[in-house]
């Protein structure tokens, strides 16, 4: 009996230590679910790519993205080959994302780095293989 009370002490300051933990790591996620970006306007900035087919290139990129729903949005941006919708998704940590396009054989990830600048970097492999990265600015609508 004298173990187990021994034991006890021990043990009762650690499991009082783990549920607070697990409360606060509970509550600061509920606050990120609260504070995701708004990332719908248009973006604009330079463009630099590399692909063994083309080359190294730059071009103005704008980015539409023309709804947003929680983590989740939608856009389109135009370039030398038409015009590319897609669809995204904002991660937990409300610093990076994904969109894809349906047409598309690569992704696009990006980070937020404050409410008006963003970088969005593509990356394809395979035949086309095609490395991108774009520094964009919300404009001012």
């Amino acid at each position: 009996m004298k173990n187990l009370t021994k034991l006890m002490t021990y043990l009762l300051p650690i499991a009082v230590l783990v549920l607070t933990l697990t409360k606060v790591s509970t509550c600061l996620a509920a606050l990120n679910d609260d504070q995701v970006p708004n990332l719908v306007g248009t973006w604009a900035g330079e463009n630099k790519t590399y692909s063994e087919k083309k080359g190294y290139s730059n071009w103005i990129k704008t980015v539409v993205i023309s709804e947003q729903k929680g983590r989740l949005f939608k856009g389109q941006f135009t370039y030398s080959d038409g015009t590319k919708h897609f669809f995204g998704v904002i991660y937990p940590d409300n610093s990076t994302f994904t969109w894809v396009s349906v047409d598309s054989k690569g992704y696009n990830q990006g980070r937020i780095h404050s409410k008006d600048n963003i970088s969005a970097c593509y990356t394809e492999s395979g035949a086309d293989a095609t490395v991108g990265c774009a520094e964009l600015t919300k404009k001012n609508q």
